[in-house]
């Protein structure tokens, strides 16, 4: 099986089979969308939902926002034969793991929700929120997708010493 690893801004759109679209998500989500019938499905990977009414965005960082996300995975998938009412949405992220920047996980989650509503996109699931990053790999012509949790901190576990050989023998090393 083939693994496509998407970061942050981009998008990925799979028709073939045995294709695996990977990503790693903090207070980021992504958007896993599939149409079962034409067996086309993508990912993208965004930082923030949309820009605030009073920021202008220049045109290279719009690729950071979920609102410009979402058309270009959609129009990327229909040019590759999806049509906009058969698609799924599996939704994934948007947790909030540094305090001191509030709560901007949650907004981008709120955001993807809302784009799917507004849209008439069915969330065949949605994996959301929290303060854990998630590892996400999705089967786009299936639709089927897997969230694994990353854990929130290492544990506090002193270092085990490693056990050294017995010295011996008739080599001496000098």
């Amino acid at each position: 099986m083939r693994r496509m690893a998407i970061v942050q801004g981009e998008n990925a759109i799979v028709v073939e089979p045995d294709v695996v679209i990977t990503t790693l998500l903090g207070s980021c989500v992504a958007a896993c969308l599939y149409d079962p019938v034409a067996k086309v499905g993508g990912m993208n990977h965004f930082l923030l939902g949309e820009p605030s009414a009073d920021h202008r965005v220049s045109a290279g960082d719009m690729q950071r926002y979920g609102i410009h996300a979402m058309e270009l995975l959609i129009n990327g998938m229909m040019k590759k034969g999806a049509m906009r009412t058969r698609l799924r949405a599996h939704i994934y992220g948007g947790a909030n793991i540094v305090s001191g920047l509030g709560s901007i996980g949650s907004s981008n989650a709120a955001f993807a929700h809302r784009f799917m509503q507004t849209e008439g996109i069915e969330v065949a699931h949605s994996d959301v929120g929290g303060t854990s990053a998630r590892k996400i790999e999705f089967l786009p012509q299936e639709g089927r997708s897997r969230c694994t949790k990353v854990a929130d901190r290492v544990p506090d576990r002193p270092p085990v010493p490693v056990a050294l050989p017995p010295v011996g023998g008739d080599l001496e090393l000098f």
